[in-house]
This record gives C-alpha cells, structure tokens and sequence, in this order.
C-alpha cells in the first residue's frame, strides 16, 4: 500500500515530535491518520505504517488490535459505540445497546444494509455518573442515553444521511 504525499507529510509532521530513535512513538497517531483517511485500518495499511515507522508489522497490529477507537474492517458511516462496562449496565447500557440494535436490525459489531449504522458495545468511556452514555464516530461522547433519546438520535442521523 502507498499513501499519498498529503499522508506522508502528516506523518512526518506527528513523527518530528519524537526524538528520531524513538519514531514508533507516533504510532497511534499514524494510524489515526489512516482510519480518518480511509475510515479503517486494513492490514495492508498496518504493514505499510511499520515499514514507514521502521517497526514489526505486530506491534502496530497490537495497537490496533488493543484500542476499540481503531477500525479493522469497515464501518458504517455514523459508528454508535454504547458503554456496557459495569456502571453503565447498572444503569441501563446494555438495555441502550439492545434498543440501537433492534431500532436499526442489526446484532452488536453488525452494520445496516445501507452501510449508514454500525452499533458495537464499549468500553468504559469515563463518564460513569452519566450512565448510560455512547460515542458517535468515536468523537461525540452523549449521556443519559434513554431509550427515547436514542429514538431522537437516530431519527437525526437518519435525516443527515441525505
């Protein structure tokens, strides 16, 4: 895989901040980049950050691997990711994420038909008091998510797709 020029100067640009023996460090950066680019981080894509990176192919599969915020496969266009880490069940986030699930057909890592949702539960996002709460696009982190705000989330994306 070859990234463009406008990739590889946005490389170079997060890898500068590190001292030169140390650029694996901008790992997660790197691949931030690809998932923005390309809205997921094959392993094609992984293979070719080690080699820019000058690391095992492995390691940067351990960190994409590791971190739920990276894509491996493709994903709709709006990913819901609802918190289902304990405090969150206690207070309704596997009941939110089955509830996203039946209002959109899927099962839990499913995508639509349309290739518009896909709905995966996570881990905990940190916001505990707020339970339950999800991501959208793994960006916009929305509280006390109850089953009538999630209707209204849907309904607004629903809308946005157009």
């Amino acid at each position: 895989m070859n990234f463009s020029d406008a990739t590889l100067q946005r490389f170079a640009k997060e890898v500068a901040k590190y001292p030169a023996d140390q650029r694996q460090s901008a790992v997660m950066a790197c691949l931030a980049i690809v998932q923005h680019e390309q809205g997921h981080v094959s392993s094609e894509a992984e293979e070719a950050v080690a080699e820019y990176l000058g690391m095992p192919p492995i390691a940067v599969h351990e960190v994409t691997s590791f971190y739920n915020m990276y894509n491996q496969h493709p994903v709709g266009r709006f990913k819901l990711s609802v918190c289902t880490n304990l405090p969150c069940q206690l207070r309704g986030g596997l009941k939110a994420l089955e509830h996203v699930c039946d209002r959109l057909g899927v099962e839990p890592y499913g995508t639509t038909s349309d290739g518009q949702f896909t709905v995966q539960p996570c881990e905990c996002l940190g916001a505990c008091a707020d339970a339950p709460v999800m991501l959208v696009n793994d960006r916009e982190m929305l509280s006390f998510m109850s089953p009538e705000r999630l209707d209204e989330l849907l309904e607004t994306l629903k809308k946005a797709q157009g």
